[in-house]
């Protein structure tokens, strides 16, 4: 088995899959001791063709599979696919459309993010060796072991795909999945804007000093991460910013008496760098600190009200064979034991169908949990 590693082989194949109605994809990569993921291999397959694509091959340009990854013609099928999509993100391409089967099997009965080896043993009878799971895919040359196995990783859910959609079918939820696959090419999902990053953090606090210290912090983590292509915490610690914007250090000394900063930073580049930002969002809070929404007080959650809603959730799901982290969250169940117009996905489309009206008629007193022997039921009250 050999990977394809030129242009034109690669338009070749993508000429193949081109005319099929959907081809299955699949990645592998490394990002351990880098920011950006290191692309190694892309495999990919339709009903008929099946190739590895070696992205490391000094003569190969991935535009033509990266047009076909764009063609809203073709669906694109993956398995826990949010890595995979942010890689082609960060190619130039979002996938589009798109088909999780990790999702799809939460809607199918198959459990709750369900591996992709698991999948393939409940829908295809089909055990998976999985000695090469955790090869360095960087290393040339691949053997013919670690070959077979990456290309059964799109040539098995090729089969699973066809399978786990008539079932959806079959019982009326493939446009349930189909709805949940929306979510997944929002570009704001990949977004690495270091003007962003302190979204991906919780501020503990809201004072202005300290929300644009915090920000401003973590921009300078996320741009010199993905300059020097290395892990934020090897920069910095998520901690090591929020200790920052409390202590406001105004030299650089300041941050070797600090407990999550590295030993040295305060003398090293980045220490000198930092605290001239530092300095500058301490003078300008107002033009720094980020807008924050406004919440309102904290309301006491009746928790008796969330554990009946979980257990309401739990029976549901049992009979409609859905994993509940597909119907509603616990933070979404405290919600609607707040507020019947909650704005939550569990009150909306087919999950109120599913749960969301149950669980405002338990609210009201219309439905009742009782046990029968072992067993927890809904009974409806007059």
């Amino acid at each position: 088995m050999s990977p394809i590693t030129n242009t034109d082989e690669l338009i070749s194949f993508c000429e193949l899959i081109s005319k099929a109605p959907f081809i299955t994809v699949d990645t592998e990569f490394m990002r351990e001791t880098t920011y950006w993921p290191k692309l190694c291999l892309i495999q990919a397959a339709s009903a008929d063709h099946a190739a590895i694509i070696d992205p490391l091959a000094k003569d190969l340009d991935l535009q033509p599979f990266l047009d076909v990854l764009a063609n809203p013609n073709i669906l694109k099928v993956f398995h826990a696919c949010r890595q995979d999509i942010e890689i082609f993100y960060n190619l130039g391409v979002l996938p589009a459309p798109v088909f999780d089967t990790q999702v799809a099997a939460m809607a199918a009965g198959y459990g709750d993010q369900v591996a992709y080896d698991l999948l393939v043993r409940q829908v295809l009878r089909v055990e998976i060796d999985k000695g090469s799971r955790f090869t360095d895919w960087s290393r040339r040359p691949l053997s013919e072991q670690q070959l077979t196995y990456a290309l059964g990783d799109v040539t098995h859910l090729a089969k699973v795909y066809p399978k786990l959609k008539a079932s959806l079918e079959k019982v009326e939820r493939f446009e349930w999945v189909s709805e949940e696959m929306k979510g997944l090419i929002d570009p704001s999902l990949y977004n690495t804007d270091p003007l962003d990053a302190w979204r991906r953090l919780r501020p503990r606090k809201s004072s202005p000093k300290y929300l644009a210290v915090f920000a401003q912090t973590a921009a300078w983590r996320e741009r010199t991460a993905q300059e020097r292509d290395q892990p934020r915490g090897r920069i910095l610690k998520d901690e090591g910013i929020d200790e920052i914007a409390t202590q406001l250090p105004t030299d650089p000394a300041a941050f070797d008496r600090m407990r999550s900063t590295p030993k040295g930073f305060g003398a090293s580049k980045f220490g000198v760098e930092l605290i001239e930002i530092i300095q500058a969002a301490i003078k300008e809070p107002e033009k720094f600190a980020p807008k924050m929404d406004k919440s309102a007080p904290p309301v006491q959650v009746p928790a008796s009200v969330v554990e009946l809603l979980k257990v309401l959730l739990r029976i549901r799901c049992e009979e409609e064979g859905v994993a509940p982290k597909l119907i509603a969250t616990v933070a979404e169940l405290e919600k609607i034991a707040l507020d019947d117009n909650a704005d939550v996905p569990s009150l909306q489309g087919w999950r109120r169908k599913v749960f969301g009206e149950d669980a405002l008629r338990l609210k009201r007193g219309e439905l009742a949990l009782v046990l029968n022997g072992p067993k927890v039921e809904l009974v409806e009250l007059d």
